[in-house]
Formats: structure tokens, sequence, C-alpha cells
């Protein structure tokens, strides 16, 4: 997902993988190995996404198939959550449906009205196996669900259907990055 400036990472920015490449839509696998090298794709995952602006970022976005998601978003009271899962679960995603703008660091430059829930329920673990229960309501359940469904091989255009599918992948397929 995309937003603002936010401040920056230790880790080592790297390339963002784009609509169409399959490793976005396929399921990742779960992690199994916990070390330093969890924590320096952690690292890497934050660096790449600040570097985008954007305020969350799955593994697969950087060419990594494995359960994995960081964020730096705010809900919609401005209260910033800050965080990564590793192996995330969606247990719950409910409320009311909320049609609103959704982009991703995948399609650069695209937005289109997704509809989303506006409360999302995680559960996982920390780099280190520490359990975490995540649970997010307005714009912040919105980026849950973004990055739980970057996981599973969906993207949000997949969530869209008649003129706002089509309006999207026409503009990616127009955009710089999508004339591969």
């Amino acid at each position: 997902m995309r937003h603002g400036s936010i401040p920056g990472s230790s880790g080592r920015v790297r390339p963002l993988t784009l609509l169409g490449d399959p490793v976005l839509h396929g399921p990742c696998a779960d992690v199994t190995e916990f070390g330093p090298e969890l924590s320096r794709l952690v690292e890497d995952m934050f660096a790449t996404m600040y570097a985008a602006a954007g305020v969350g970022l799955a593994a697969n976005q950087i060419g990594v198939p494995q359960r994995v998601f960081v964020y730096d978003c705010p809900d919609d009271e401005d209260r910033r959550h800050l965080g990564h899962v590793v192996n995330p679960r969606l247990l719950a995603a409910d409320g009311d449906t909320v049609r609103g703008p959704e982009g991703c660091l995948s399609l650069p430059g695209l937005e289109a009205q997704t509809p989303r829930f506006d409360r999302a329920l995680i559960e996982g673990v920390d780099r280190h196996g520490a359990p975490v229960r995540i649970e997010g309501t307005g714009w912040f359940a919105r980026c849950l669900q973004h990055e739980c469904d970057h996981l599973s091989g969906t993207v949000y255009p997949d969530l869209l259907a008649g003129w706002r599918r089509a309006r999207v992948l026409r503009a990616a397929r127009r955009a710089p990055w999508g004339a591969r």
C-alpha cells in the first residue's frame, strides 16, 4: 500500500516486483527458519517500504515468496501502527464493507476504489517466533487485509469487477513499468 513520507530504516532497499511478476500471483510459503537472515529480510522490507513511501509491504513484493509483511500505517484516528508479522493468518475481516481508494507499491501510480471490511484481526509471530496478534480498524484494517492478500497471491485488482477492474488493468498495461 502507498502513503506519504515516512522515516527511514537501516535495511537495504530492494527492487519492487510489479504486477504480472509470477511471485505476486501465487501463495507464499510459511517461514520455518528464524534467525539473522529473517531479521535482515524484515529490515530490508522496512527500508524498501519507506523508500517507496508505502504503509505496508509483503515479502513477495521484493521477490521473496515467504509469509512476511511489514507495516507503518495510521488508522482512521491517525494513530500510528508499526510492526511486522511472520506467517500471518487473517482470523477475521468483518464490520462494514467500505469502498475506498487503494494503491499498491507493485502497481506504482495506480489506485482504485476497492471494497474492504473496516475491521481485521491477524495472528502470527514476530521475527523471533514470539506470538503477535494485531487488530486494525479503518485504513489500518485495509492495510492488513491488503498485505495478507499479497501473501495468498492476490493483488487488489483481483478484488475488482467490471469497469473498475478493466480501468486499472488498462492503466497498468499503459504504464511505463507495465510495458515489459
